[in-house]
């Protein structure tokens, strides 16, 4: 497809930190798609726990089904909006490599652990991965990204880790946390499809998770306009034993509504600042956006879930049991760094590589090694 003026070009990237020949059959953002998706730490996310732990159920969203809605999601609105959607679909793929197991649980224990070390943030830590954690190749650390799939991926940053980082990378990835600029069009749609995606798929798990009921959501002006419009059209799905179908259709109808928004209320915005480039779409503000109305719902529908589901005293007990494990982790390993693998255990930073190793663990794999460190079972990891 033709790219619009305003989009990140890969024959005009901002190139990668260790110069490569081009590949002879892709572009540089297919490239980074292609080396994320063979990432080892792209394989972890499948037992990484979006809302809920891996063992609890085969249907729940895991990290990695929720990088694949948001990359679906993204490259449907950037073709819309002739935004370039191999950029959109890399972002999208390694925004959550940097996770720790137990979802936001985990992140805020180890956060909490690494306080006087700098704390942790899950975006810096999904940089890190793409920059220097994974091991593929003989010349370099990391992927070898190009600037504008690292500066998507630093969703969030700190002022703190912001002025770390650019004293290592003078104008790179985190200037535009210093001086207020946006990153790409292409990363900004990456990150309002993560909310996106969030919001559609924490209701379908909420409610197979009897956590939330369909009667609950009716409350939720999103949900409940889409219900019964899909209720006018198809009147069966009103009957008990369709109520999973009535669901689904709910869930779609909302999706296609907010995807359409935001191409339309970006259009719009677009129009207005008129940048004639990728450069100046950057320094024009936020443009990628939902109408008014629109950001008032999903506001509210996220809301709705904070207190519904996420704050659920069933999520909260496994949550709080997580944290603990987390912390016992990091505890033991920092005791006895000989327990970590000979690659992390050598490192100097020791804090620095205990956080690194239980970050970049799956669900189950953190539970067995708590286990076999503390003989304590706190969590079934399957």
């Amino acid at each position: 497809m033709t790219l619009a003026v305003y989009a990140c070009d890969p024959a005009r990237t901002r190139g990668r930190r260790f110069a490569e020949p081009p590949a002879p059959t892709r572009t540089d953002f297919q490239r980074d798609r292609d080396r994320i998706v063979h990432s080892t730490a792209f394989r972890r996310l499948v037992y990484k726990t979006q809302v809920f732990l891996n063992h609890e159920g085969d249907l729940f969203r895991t990290r990695l089904t929720h990088s694949l809605e948001v990359a679906q999601l993204g490259r449907s609105i950037a073709r819309s909006l002739g935004l370039n959607e191999d950029l959109v679909e890399a972002v999208a793929l390694a925004h959550d490599l940097g996770h720790t197991p137990f979802g936001h649980a985990g992140q805020d224990a180890l956060n909490e652990c690494m306080a006087p070390h700098g704390g942790f943030e899950h975006n810096l830590q999904s940089l890190r991965v793409v920059d220097q954690l994974e091991e593929r190749y003989p010349g370099f650390d990391g992927l070898n990204l190009c600037f504008e799939t690292r500066e998507g991926i630093l969703k969030h940053c700190s002022a703190r880790n912001a002025q770390l980082l650019e004293a290592q990378e003078p104008g790179g990835v985190a200037r535009r946390f210093i001086d207020r600029s946006q990153p790409s069009l292409e990363a900004q749609l990456c990150n309002l499809a993560d909310a996106i995606a969030y919001n559609a798929h924490d209701i379908d798990d909420g409610v197979r998770s009897g956590l939330i009921s369909m009667a609950q959501l009716q409350s939720v002006d999103l949900f409940e306009r889409y219900r019964l419009e899909a209720l006018a059209e198809h009147p069966g799905l009103a009957e008990p034993q369709r109520a999973r179908r009535l669901l689904y259709d709910t869930i779609r109808r909302m999706l296609s509504a907010q995807v359409y928004d935001v191409i339309a209320a970006t259009r719009q915005a677009i129009e207005a600042a008129a940048p004639a480039n990728a450069d100046e779409a950057r320094q024009a503000g936020p443009l990628l956006r939902f109408s008014a109305a629109m950001h008032a719902q999903s506001a509210a529908l996220k809301q709705f879930l904070f207190g519904s589901l996420y704050r659920h005293p069933q999520v909260m007990e496994t949550t709080g049991q997580a944290q603990i494990v987390v912390r016992q982790l990091f505890e033991a390993y920092s005791l006895c760094p000989a327990e970590m693998p000979a690659v992390h255990a050598a490192r100097p930073d020791s804090a620095r590589a205990v956080a690194d190793y239980i970050a970049g663990m799956t669900d189950r794999f953190a539970g067995r090694e708590h286990e076999r460190l503390t003989g304590l079972k706190l969590l079934q990891t399957g």
